[in-house]
């Protein structure tokens, strides 16, 4: 059953302004809100999810526009994980990087060219590592986000990433899970874990 918008767009605009009033405008929440909408709701598989999914997408948005804009001090290292469709690899290193962080660094993910939903077998090999992506979904990659990151990571994306000045950049050579057996995907989650430690090793010491 489709949930209507008016139903929840007052509640979770209220919500965004309480949280974020103080560093953004009324119009400007509202725009996150109707950005997050008009992306998810017609992606959302499970519709009693959307509004989590939306409120989620929306504060990312305002946190890293507060962030790229200096509104907001860093507390902690910024991680963007990219890749082309944001349904594996770049997921599989941004679940792993918050999971062994212990919370030292906060993680985005996000794809050139975002497909609907994450692959399967890649959510499976997670779920393996004790790993829940219940509410994670491909996301767009936006200027906002380069600006607020510290340490972007590309994998397979090429020149899809803008390169802004005073940010730490890597390129991965990590193969693409799309149409691999869990066997397979398990070894680039495995390669990819290895990844993420050296590079929390480096940026948390």
């Amino acid at each position: 059953m489709a949930i209507d918008r008016n139903s929840v767009q007052r509640q979770l605009i209220e919500d965004l302004a309480y949280a974020y009033g103080d560093v953004f405008g009324d119009a400007e929440i509202e725009s996150a809100f109707n950005e997050a909408w008009e992306l998810l709701s017609s992606r959302a598989t499970v519709q009693n999810f959307l509004p989590v999914l939306v409120a989620r997408r929306a504060r990312e948005q305002l946190m890293a526009r507060a962030q790229a804009e200096g509104r907001v001090v860093k507390h902690v290292p910024e991680l963007l994980f990219v890749c082309v469709h944001n349904a594996g690899r770049s997921q599989m290193a941004a679940a792993l990087a918050e999971h062994l962080s212990a919370r030292r660094v906060h993680v985005r993910s996000a794809g050139s060219m975002p497909v609907d939903e994450i692959n399967p077998v890649v959510v499976e090999a997670l779920r393996e590592r004790g790993i829940a992506l219940n509410t994670a979904y491909p996301k767009p990659l936006s200027n906002d986000m380069v600006h607020a990151a510290d340490v972007i990571v590309t994998m397979g994306c090429g020149d899809a990433c803008p390169i802004f000045p005073g940010k730490r950049y890597e390129d991965w050579e990590v193969r693409d899970p799309a149409g691999q057996p869990l066997d397979v995907v398990r070894e680039i989650r495995d390669d990819i874990q290895a990844r993420v430690t050296t590079l929390l090793r480096e940026i948390l010491n």
